[in-house]
């Protein structure tokens, strides 16, 4: 699917959206791969897709709403969407009638939870009738981002921090293919961020989980000077 134009009929720059690895083999991926945007897979610990520096997007089918009221996920999940996102979105993709017949829940324990999203979260929802309408959705809102609006991509979630320790978590998991299992399990071993961004190549690759190539990038990322980009 051809990308949207700027009004002098050049193509604008191209959109690039950040998906959760797990999205990758899901129908609404599928579509979204037809529109002209670069779609970057990443390990997101909040969200499914990101599409600029302060919007984060959670779909959910109408199945998976339900479960996770069920198992009280969801107010977690939406807690964390408000404390990473300066503007959260959530997305229900599927039959809004099949909200109230897919479960014996109450409705009533349905509408609290829709209306806690939107007013104790402050996260708008929006409905989409199939993947193919949620991809599109989802292209859209990255484009009115990031070509209307000029807003860059963020790789990173970055969480309102509570305390140092989640700071420090934050610092390490933004080394080259660390995510935040890895940075906590790093911090554990060497107890401050310095020891960490102090370790040799040999060092690193004591450590579980980085291997050769993985230490090399990150060595050569701390010890390389800093060369700004001028254009």
């Amino acid at each position: 699917m051809a990308g949207p134009q700027q009004e002098s009929g050049k193509e604008s720059a191209r959109i690039s959206i950040i998906a959760d690895h797990r999205e990758k083999r899901t129908k609404t991926c599928e579509w979204l791969r037809t529109f002209d945007a670069e779609i970057i897979e990443k390990q997101l610990d909040v969200a499914d897709y990101i599409v600029s520096d302060r919007v984060g997007i959670e779909r959910k089918t109408v199945a998976d709403f339900l479960v996770s009221l069920m198992n009280q996920r969801l107010f977690k999940q939406m807690e964390n969407m408000a404390s990473s996102f300066e503007r959260p979105v959530v997305i229900l993709e599927g039959d809004p009638k099949m909200l109230f017949l897919s479960r014996n829940i109450h409705p009533n324990t349905i509408h609290g939870a829709l209306s806690s999203i939107a007013v104790d979260h402050g996260i708008p929802i929006i409905w989409t009738d199939s993947p193919k309408s949620t991809a599109a959705q989802i292209f859209w809102t990255a484009y009115r981002e990031q070509g209307k609006e000029r807003r860059g991509l963020q790789a990173r979630v970055c969480k309102k921090t509570k305390n140092a320790a989640q700071q420090q978590e934050f610092l390490v998991a933004g080394l080259p293919d660390i995510n935040s299992v890895l940075g906590r399990r790093m911090l554990r071993e060497f107890k401050t961020v310095r020891n960490v961004f102090s370790l040799t190549e040999e060092e690193l690759k004591r450590i579980d989980g980085i291997g050769d190539k993985k230490a090399r990038k990150i060595w050569c990322l701390l010890n390389s000077g800093y060369e700004e980009k001028t254009s």
